[in-house]
């Protein structure tokens, strides 16, 4: 299994992850659900109409952390958001997600997608970095 996957699947294991950006000088962290795998890049999607997109384009480097509470375990997913324009990505998000693109479209919104690049993801317990891997794209 490849690193990437690792991540990939310990976020789907969680299935509620948090999104923390910065909003001038305060934190603001918000509930996602939805993520992809494409091309070894975990992808992530947010309205672009939203705070949060505004947040990453002002200031890109963001962090996902995911819980595990089976296991007892959480991952810290931080780098820099990197958009994605390719609107392929967004067909294939509206295919995994139909409701959130009927919704997306009557409204004539737009989804903006991004991966993590110069990321770090940490596995870790409550008290230490069990395993600690790095992405550059």
């Amino acid at each position: 299994m490849s690193d990437i996957k690792k991540v990939d699947d310990f976020i789907d294991e969680a299935g509620v992850f948090f999104l923390a950006s910065i909003d001038g000088d305060q934190a603001k962290c918000r509930p996602l659900g939805f993520h992809m795998l494409v091309d070894d890049k975990i992808y992530f999607g947010v309205g672009t109409f939203k705070d949060v997109y505004k947040q990453i384009m002002e200031n890109p480097k963001i962090e996902i952390v995911a819980l595990n509470n089976e296991k007892d375990k959480f991952l810290r997913y931080y780098g820099e958001a990197v958009i994605d324009e390719n609107p392929e990505l967004v067909e294939k998000t509206f295919e995994i997600m139909p409701e959130i693109g009927e919704i997306y479209k009557k409204n004539n919104w737009e989804m903006g997608m991004f991966y993590l690049d110069n990321a770090t993801a940490e596995f870790r317990n409550l008290f230490d970095a069990e395993e600690t891997l790095k992405f550059k794209y």
